[in-house]
Protein backbone atom coordinates (compact mmCIF):
# COMPACT_ATOMS: atom_id res chain seq x y z
CA UNK A 1 0.00 0.00 0.00
CA UNK A 2 1.01 3.76 -0.41
CA UNK A 3 -0.09 7.16 -0.43
CA UNK A 4 -0.38 8.20 -4.22
CA UNK A 5 -3.16 8.04 -5.92
CA UNK A 6 -5.76 10.09 -8.19
CA UNK A 7 -8.29 12.60 -6.87
CA UNK A 8 -10.48 14.37 -9.22
CA UNK A 9 -7.86 14.00 -12.14
CA UNK A 10 -5.17 14.60 -10.55
CA UNK A 11 -2.16 12.35 -9.38
CA UNK A 12 -1.66 13.32 -5.34
CA UNK A 13 1.15 12.25 -2.96
CA UNK A 14 -0.85 11.94 0.07
CA UNK A 15 -2.91 15.17 0.24
CA UNK A 16 -0.81 17.44 -2.29
CA UNK A 17 -1.43 17.28 -6.00
CA UNK A 18 1.93 16.52 -8.05
CA UNK A 19 1.56 18.90 -10.44
CA UNK A 20 1.74 21.66 -7.25
CA UNK A 21 5.35 20.28 -6.49
CA UNK A 22 6.43 20.38 -10.03
CA UNK A 23 5.71 23.67 -10.57
CA UNK A 24 7.69 24.90 -7.73
CA UNK A 25 10.46 22.54 -7.39
CA UNK A 26 10.91 21.52 -11.38
CA UNK A 27 11.67 18.81 -13.16
CA UNK A 28 12.72 16.01 -12.49
CA UNK A 29 12.67 14.78 -9.02
CA UNK A 30 11.95 12.36 -6.41
CA UNK A 31 8.74 12.77 -3.92
CA UNK A 32 8.75 10.36 -1.01
CA UNK A 33 5.23 9.66 1.16
CA UNK A 34 6.12 10.12 4.68
CA UNK A 35 3.07 8.41 5.76
CA UNK A 36 3.96 5.12 3.63
CA UNK A 37 7.52 5.19 4.51
CA UNK A 38 6.49 5.24 8.52
CA UNK A 39 3.56 3.09 8.19
CA UNK A 40 5.82 0.19 5.97
CA UNK A 41 8.46 0.49 8.93
CA UNK A 42 5.86 0.10 12.12
CA UNK A 43 4.29 -2.78 9.85
CA UNK A 44 7.50 -4.78 9.54
CA UNK A 45 8.83 -3.82 12.79
CA UNK A 46 5.51 -5.35 14.32
CA UNK A 47 5.34 -8.36 12.89
CA UNK A 48 8.62 -9.08 15.23
CA UNK A 49 6.94 -7.47 18.05
CA UNK A 50 7.11 -11.43 19.95
CA UNK A 51 10.26 -11.92 19.91
CA UNK A 52 13.95 -9.91 20.49
CA UNK A 53 14.78 -8.03 17.47
CA UNK A 54 16.31 -4.98 15.98
CA UNK A 55 15.11 -3.84 12.47
CA UNK A 56 17.92 -2.39 10.68
CA UNK A 57 16.85 -0.22 8.50
CA UNK A 58 19.04 -0.92 5.03
CA UNK A 59 20.57 2.41 4.31
CA UNK A 60 21.62 2.19 0.94
CA UNK A 61 18.59 1.63 -0.76
CA UNK A 62 17.69 5.16 0.23
CA UNK A 63 20.27 7.45 2.52
CA UNK A 64 17.84 10.52 2.39
CA UNK A 65 18.64 12.19 6.19
CA UNK A 66 14.92 12.65 6.70
CA UNK A 67 14.09 9.15 6.04
CA UNK A 68 17.01 8.31 8.39
CA UNK A 69 15.68 10.04 11.09
CA UNK A 70 12.15 8.88 10.60
CA UNK A 71 13.72 5.53 11.08
CA UNK A 72 15.08 6.88 14.45
CA UNK A 73 11.91 8.24 15.18
CA UNK A 74 10.47 4.94 15.33
CA UNK A 75 13.46 3.11 17.11
CA UNK A 76 14.80 1.48 14.50
CA UNK A 77 18.59 0.89 13.75
CA UNK A 78 20.42 0.89 10.22
CA UNK A 79 22.79 -1.16 8.60
CA UNK A 80 25.35 0.39 6.59
CA UNK A 81 27.85 -0.64 4.20
CA UNK A 82 30.29 2.05 4.24
CA UNK A 83 31.64 5.37 6.43
CA UNK A 84 29.99 7.89 4.24
CA UNK A 85 26.78 5.70 5.27
CA UNK A 86 27.94 5.67 9.09
CA UNK A 87 28.26 9.14 9.12
CA UNK A 88 24.91 9.65 7.60
CA UNK A 89 23.42 7.56 10.68
CA UNK A 90 25.32 8.80 13.44
CA UNK A 91 23.89 12.42 12.20
CA UNK A 92 20.38 10.98 11.75
CA UNK A 93 20.81 10.22 15.83
CA UNK A 94 20.21 6.76 15.44
CA UNK A 95 22.07 4.91 18.39
CA UNK A 96 25.61 3.28 17.61
CA UNK A 97 24.45 0.12 18.98
CA UNK A 98 21.64 -0.23 16.54
CA UNK A 99 23.96 -0.20 13.71
CA UNK A 100 25.47 -3.05 11.79
CA UNK A 101 28.22 -2.95 9.38
CA UNK A 102 28.16 -4.89 6.35
CA UNK A 103 30.22 -5.11 2.94
CA UNK A 104 32.97 -6.95 1.34
CA UNK A 105 35.65 -4.10 1.07
CA UNK A 106 35.56 -2.27 4.47
CA UNK A 107 38.90 -0.18 4.38
CA UNK A 108 40.85 -0.33 7.55
CA UNK A 109 39.93 3.30 8.57
CA UNK A 110 36.28 2.82 8.30
CA UNK A 111 36.91 -0.18 10.62
CA UNK A 112 38.17 2.01 12.80
CA UNK A 113 35.61 4.71 12.31
CA UNK A 114 32.90 1.81 13.57
CA UNK A 115 34.81 0.57 16.39
CA UNK A 116 35.09 4.24 17.56
CA UNK A 117 31.46 5.04 17.18
CA UNK A 118 30.76 1.83 19.14
CA UNK A 119 28.41 0.21 16.62
CA UNK A 120 26.63 -3.41 17.30
CA UNK A 121 28.29 -5.52 15.34
CA UNK A 122 30.84 -5.81 12.33
CA UNK A 123 29.92 -8.27 9.89
CA UNK A 124 33.32 -9.80 8.99
CA UNK A 125 33.12 -11.47 4.96
CA UNK A 126 37.33 -12.03 4.98
CA UNK A 127 39.89 -13.46 6.78
CA UNK A 128 42.00 -11.05 5.98
CA UNK A 129 39.25 -8.01 6.90
CA UNK A 130 39.32 -10.14 9.96
CA UNK A 131 42.81 -9.49 10.81
CA UNK A 132 42.65 -6.16 10.34
CA UNK A 133 39.70 -5.65 12.40
CA UNK A 134 41.56 -7.26 14.85
CA UNK A 135 45.11 -5.30 14.20
CA UNK A 136 42.24 -2.00 14.73
CA UNK A 137 40.88 -3.09 17.62
CA UNK A 138 44.49 -3.10 19.16
CA UNK A 139 45.87 0.06 18.13
CA UNK A 140 42.79 1.45 19.34
CA UNK A 141 42.95 -0.93 22.71
CA UNK A 142 39.46 -1.83 22.37
CA UNK A 143 37.27 -4.89 21.64
CA UNK A 144 35.59 -4.83 18.31
CA UNK A 145 32.03 -6.40 18.04
CA UNK A 146 32.36 -8.83 15.19
CA UNK A 147 30.36 -11.45 13.31
CA UNK A 148 30.79 -13.78 10.19
CA UNK A 149 28.78 -13.20 7.13
CA UNK A 150 28.66 -16.80 6.03
CA UNK A 151 27.60 -17.66 2.41
CA UNK A 152 24.55 -20.29 2.83
CA UNK A 153 24.72 -21.17 -0.69
CA UNK A 154 20.93 -20.85 -1.18
CA UNK A 155 19.38 -19.63 -4.66
CA UNK A 156 17.13 -16.53 -3.57
CA UNK A 157 15.20 -16.77 -7.47
CA UNK A 158 15.98 -13.24 -8.10
CA UNK A 159 18.23 -11.35 -10.78
CA UNK A 160 21.59 -12.46 -10.99
CA UNK A 161 22.48 -8.96 -9.99
CA UNK A 162 21.11 -8.90 -6.52
CA UNK A 163 21.67 -12.37 -5.49
CA UNK A 164 24.07 -12.66 -2.90
CA UNK A 165 24.23 -16.04 -0.84
CA UNK A 166 25.71 -18.54 -3.67
CA UNK A 167 29.31 -20.04 -3.65
CA UNK A 168 29.86 -17.67 -7.01
CA UNK A 169 29.43 -14.53 -5.63
CA UNK A 170 31.34 -12.22 -3.86
CA UNK A 171 29.69 -11.96 -0.38
CA UNK A 172 30.20 -14.08 2.66
CA UNK A 173 32.23 -16.81 3.49
CA UNK A 174 31.48 -20.95 2.83
CA UNK A 175 31.04 -22.58 6.40
CA UNK A 176 34.02 -24.63 6.24
CA UNK A 177 35.88 -21.56 6.01
CA UNK A 178 34.21 -19.35 8.29
CA UNK A 179 34.47 -22.32 11.44
CA UNK A 180 37.94 -21.79 11.87
CA UNK A 181 37.51 -17.84 12.15
CA UNK A 182 35.27 -17.71 15.22
CA UNK A 183 37.93 -20.13 17.08
CA UNK A 184 40.26 -17.67 15.56
CA UNK A 185 37.97 -14.50 17.10
CA UNK A 186 37.57 -16.31 20.49
CA UNK A 187 41.46 -16.65 21.25
CA UNK A 188 42.25 -12.61 19.60
CA UNK A 189 41.62 -10.42 23.09
CA UNK A 190 40.53 -7.40 20.60
CA UNK A 191 37.88 -9.59 18.97
CA UNK A 192 34.38 -10.67 20.44
CA UNK A 193 32.45 -12.60 18.38
CA UNK A 194 28.90 -11.55 18.81
CA UNK A 195 27.16 -12.62 16.08
CA UNK A 196 26.49 -14.51 12.77
CA UNK A 197 24.86 -13.12 9.69
CA UNK A 198 23.72 -14.11 6.01
CA UNK A 199 22.47 -11.85 3.35
CA UNK A 200 20.82 -13.80 0.32
CA UNK A 201 19.61 -11.34 -2.55
CA UNK A 202 17.19 -8.34 -2.78
CA UNK A 203 13.58 -8.64 -4.56
CA UNK A 204 13.16 -11.92 -3.09
CA UNK A 205 9.09 -12.99 -3.34
CA UNK A 206 9.10 -16.42 -1.72
CA UNK A 207 9.43 -17.27 1.81
CA UNK A 208 11.65 -20.51 1.43
CA UNK A 209 14.90 -19.23 0.70
CA UNK A 210 14.65 -17.23 4.07
CA UNK A 211 13.52 -19.95 6.23
CA UNK A 212 15.94 -22.37 4.36
CA UNK A 213 19.00 -19.61 5.38
CA UNK A 214 17.64 -19.31 9.09
CA UNK A 215 17.72 -23.06 9.01
CA UNK A 216 21.24 -23.41 8.04
CA UNK A 217 22.44 -20.33 10.83
CA UNK A 218 20.98 -22.05 13.82
CA UNK A 219 23.16 -24.96 12.47
CA UNK A 220 25.83 -23.37 13.26
CA UNK A 221 25.07 -21.27 15.93
CA UNK A 222 25.05 -24.69 17.21
CA UNK A 223 27.37 -26.21 16.51
CA UNK A 224 29.30 -22.77 17.76
CA UNK A 225 27.23 -23.46 21.26
CA UNK A 226 28.96 -26.91 21.39
CA UNK A 227 32.24 -25.72 20.85
CA UNK A 228 31.74 -23.08 23.89
CA UNK A 229 31.44 -20.48 21.67
CA UNK A 230 28.11 -18.44 22.52
CA UNK A 231 26.76 -15.68 20.20
CA UNK A 232 24.24 -12.81 21.14
CA UNK A 233 22.61 -12.25 17.44
CA UNK A 234 21.51 -13.62 13.96
CA UNK A 235 21.47 -11.22 11.46
CA UNK A 236 19.64 -12.41 8.79
CA UNK A 237 19.62 -9.79 6.44
CA UNK A 238 17.20 -8.64 4.18
CA UNK A 239 15.88 -8.95 0.76
CA UNK A 240 11.93 -9.35 0.78
CA UNK A 241 10.54 -8.22 -2.08
CA UNK A 242 7.52 -5.49 -3.37
CA UNK A 243 5.36 -5.18 -6.39
CA UNK A 244 6.86 -3.63 -9.23
CA UNK A 245 4.36 -4.93 -11.64
CA UNK A 246 2.61 -8.80 -10.71
CA UNK A 247 4.59 -9.63 -8.04
CA UNK A 248 3.06 -11.02 -5.10
CA UNK A 249 5.35 -10.95 -2.10
CA UNK A 250 5.09 -12.07 1.06
CA UNK A 251 3.97 -9.69 3.20
CA UNK A 252 5.89 -8.77 6.60
CA UNK A 253 3.86 -10.98 9.12
CA UNK A 254 4.21 -14.12 7.01
CA UNK A 255 7.64 -13.50 6.80
CA UNK A 256 7.89 -13.12 10.47
CA UNK A 257 5.65 -16.43 11.62
CA UNK A 258 8.46 -18.30 9.33
CA UNK A 259 11.64 -16.86 10.99
CA UNK A 260 10.21 -16.87 14.05
CA UNK A 261 9.31 -20.58 14.11
CA UNK A 262 12.95 -21.85 12.75
CA UNK A 263 14.04 -19.56 16.19
CA UNK A 264 11.97 -21.37 18.75
CA UNK A 265 14.49 -22.41 21.93
CA UNK A 266 17.45 -19.87 21.22
CA UNK A 267 18.24 -16.53 22.99
CA UNK A 268 19.38 -14.71 19.77
CA UNK A 269 18.17 -11.37 18.80
CA UNK A 270 17.09 -10.90 15.58
CA UNK A 271 18.69 -8.36 13.32
CA UNK A 272 16.68 -7.76 10.03
CA UNK A 273 17.73 -5.13 7.14
CA UNK A 274 15.06 -4.60 5.33
CA UNK A 275 15.39 -1.72 2.51
CA UNK A 276 13.35 -2.13 -0.42
CA UNK A 277 10.22 -3.43 1.68
CA UNK A 278 10.04 -0.37 3.33
CA UNK A 279 11.03 2.78 1.28
CA UNK A 280 10.60 1.02 -2.55
CA UNK A 281 7.01 1.92 -2.89
CA UNK A 282 7.32 5.20 -0.56
CA UNK A 283 8.60 7.33 -3.67
CA UNK A 284 7.89 8.34 -6.66
CA UNK A 285 9.89 9.86 -10.06
CA UNK A 286 8.44 12.35 -12.09
CA UNK A 287 9.64 14.00 -14.93
CA UNK A 288 8.01 15.77 -17.69
CA UNK A 289 8.30 14.77 -21.43
CA UNK A 290 10.14 17.25 -23.33
CA UNK A 291 9.57 15.47 -27.26
CA UNK A 292 6.84 12.88 -28.65
CA UNK A 293 9.26 11.47 -32.01
CA UNK A 294 7.48 8.86 -34.10
CA UNK A 295 9.95 7.10 -36.45
CA UNK A 296 7.42 5.00 -38.94
CA UNK A 297 5.02 3.61 -36.20
CA UNK A 298 7.28 4.16 -33.48
CA UNK A 299 6.75 6.30 -30.80
CA UNK A 300 9.48 7.84 -28.07
CA UNK A 301 8.66 10.13 -25.07
CA UNK A 302 11.56 12.06 -24.40
CA UNK A 303 11.14 13.44 -20.69
CA UNK A 304 13.60 15.09 -18.67
CA UNK A 305 14.40 12.15 -16.34
CA UNK A 306 17.49 9.84 -17.46
CA UNK A 307 18.75 6.95 -16.77
CA UNK A 308 21.57 8.79 -14.67
CA UNK A 309 18.73 9.84 -12.08
CA UNK A 310 17.53 6.82 -12.33
CA UNK A 311 19.56 3.48 -13.28
CA UNK A 312 17.11 0.38 -12.48
CA UNK A 313 15.82 -0.20 -16.10
CA UNK A 314 19.22 0.48 -17.42
CA UNK A 315 20.76 -1.68 -15.44
CA UNK A 316 18.37 -4.18 -14.57
CA UNK A 317 15.53 -4.35 -17.36
CA UNK A 318 13.95 -3.38 -14.41
CA UNK A 319 9.93 -2.56 -14.78
CA UNK A 320 8.52 0.66 -12.73
CA UNK A 321 4.78 1.59 -13.90
CA UNK A 322 4.41 4.99 -15.22
CA UNK A 323 1.27 6.94 -15.15
CA UNK A 324 0.32 10.12 -16.44
CA UNK A 325 -0.08 12.80 -13.39
CA UNK A 326 -2.93 13.99 -15.02
CA UNK A 327 -5.50 11.12 -15.25
CA UNK A 328 -5.80 9.92 -19.10
CA UNK A 329 -8.47 6.68 -19.89
CA UNK A 330 -7.64 7.33 -23.72
CA UNK A 331 -6.48 3.87 -25.88
CA UNK A 332 -3.34 3.39 -24.86
CA UNK A 333 0.06 3.54 -26.91
CA UNK A 334 2.87 1.14 -27.60
CA UNK A 335 5.97 3.31 -26.74
CA UNK A 336 9.22 4.37 -25.53
CA UNK A 337 10.02 6.19 -22.55
CA UNK A 338 13.59 7.50 -23.04
CA UNK A 339 15.69 10.39 -21.43
CA UNK A 340 18.51 13.22 -23.15
CA UNK A 341 21.85 11.21 -21.69
CA UNK A 342 23.97 9.90 -24.95
CA UNK A 343 23.60 6.26 -24.53
CA UNK A 344 21.27 4.01 -26.48
CA UNK A 345 20.48 2.35 -22.75
CA UNK A 346 18.91 5.29 -21.13
CA UNK A 347 15.14 4.86 -21.45
CA UNK A 348 12.93 3.92 -18.13
CA UNK A 349 10.26 2.04 -20.11
CA UNK A 350 10.48 -0.12 -23.50
CA UNK A 351 7.96 -0.93 -25.37
CA UNK A 352 5.25 -0.08 -22.73
CA UNK A 353 1.35 0.51 -23.35
CA UNK A 354 0.87 3.51 -21.61
CA UNK A 355 -1.84 6.32 -21.69
CA UNK A 356 -0.65 8.83 -24.57
CA UNK A 357 1.30 11.84 -23.98
CA UNK A 358 1.81 15.14 -25.80
CA UNK A 359 5.05 17.78 -25.13
CA UNK A 360 4.78 18.95 -21.55
CA UNK A 361 3.05 16.40 -19.73
CA UNK A 362 4.42 14.72 -16.71
CA UNK A 363 4.75 11.36 -15.67
CA UNK A 364 5.08 9.37 -12.51
CA UNK A 365 7.58 6.85 -12.58
CA UNK A 366 6.27 4.52 -9.26
CA UNK A 367 8.08 2.13 -6.93
CA UNK A 368 11.35 4.50 -7.01
CA UNK A 369 12.16 5.12 -3.44
CA UNK A 370 14.50 2.31 -3.15
CA UNK A 371 18.01 2.37 -5.25
CA UNK A 372 16.63 5.49 -7.02
CA UNK A 373 18.54 8.37 -5.99
CA UNK A 374 20.96 6.35 -3.72
CA UNK A 375 22.15 4.90 -7.26
CA UNK A 376 21.98 8.49 -9.26
CA UNK A 377 25.45 10.09 -10.76
CA UNK A 378 26.21 13.66 -12.83
CA UNK A 379 26.71 11.32 -16.18
CA UNK A 380 27.00 13.56 -18.77
CA UNK A 381 27.44 16.47 -15.99
CA UNK A 382 23.65 16.19 -15.48
CA UNK A 383 22.39 17.95 -12.37
CA UNK A 384 21.71 15.66 -9.25
CA UNK A 385 17.92 16.34 -8.46
CA UNK A 386 15.95 17.21 -5.76
CA UNK A 387 14.36 14.92 -2.56
CA UNK A 388 10.95 16.01 -1.55
CA UNK A 389 9.04 14.79 1.40
CA UNK A 390 5.40 15.01 1.31
CA UNK A 391 3.07 14.60 5.17
CA UNK A 392 -0.35 14.88 5.02
CA UNK A 393 -1.12 18.18 2.75
CA UNK A 394 2.64 19.88 2.95
CA UNK A 395 5.64 19.19 1.30
CA UNK A 396 9.64 19.76 1.98
CA UNK A 397 12.70 19.82 -0.42
CA UNK A 398 14.51 17.77 1.46
CA UNK A 399 17.48 17.79 -0.84
CA UNK A 400 18.02 20.75 -3.23
CA UNK A 401 18.76 19.92 -6.94
CA UNK A 402 22.29 20.65 -7.64
CA UNK A 403 23.70 23.93 -9.44
CA UNK A 404 26.10 23.72 -12.34
CA UNK A 405 28.65 25.03 -10.09
CA UNK A 406 28.51 22.04 -8.24
CA UNK A 407 29.15 19.85 -10.82
CA UNK A 408 32.70 21.01 -10.76
CA UNK A 409 32.76 21.42 -6.77
CA UNK A 410 36.43 19.58 -6.09
CA UNK A 411 38.47 19.82 -9.12
CA UNK A 412 41.25 22.09 -9.57
CA UNK A 413 43.76 22.67 -12.82
CA UNK A 414 47.25 22.44 -12.52
CA UNK A 415 49.38 25.77 -12.97
CA UNK A 416 50.54 25.40 -16.14
CA UNK A 417 46.99 25.11 -17.90
CA UNK A 418 45.77 28.64 -16.06
CA UNK A 419 48.77 30.50 -17.95
CA UNK A 420 47.32 29.94 -21.29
Amino acid sequence: MHSFSYKEGQFFAENVPIERIAQQVGTPLYIYSYTTFARHFQVFDGAFKDIPHITCYSCKANPNLSLLKTVAALGGGVDIVSGGELYAALAASIPPEKIVFSGVGKTEEELAYAAKSRIAMINVESEDELKVAARVGQKLRRQIPVSIRVNPEIDAKTHPYITTGLKKNKFGLLWNDARPLYDFMAANRWLDPVGISSHIGSQITEISPFTEAVQSLKRMVGELEQAGITLRYMDIGGGLGITYKDELPPQPEEYARAVASELTGTNLTLIMEPGRVIVGNSGIFVTRVLYVKKPGDKIFYVVDGAMNDLIRPSLYDAYHEIVPVRENKAEGVIADVVGPVCESGDFLAKGREMAPLKQGDLVAVMSAGAYGFSMSSNYNLRKRVPEVLVKDDSFFIVRKRERNADLLRGQSTPDFLESR
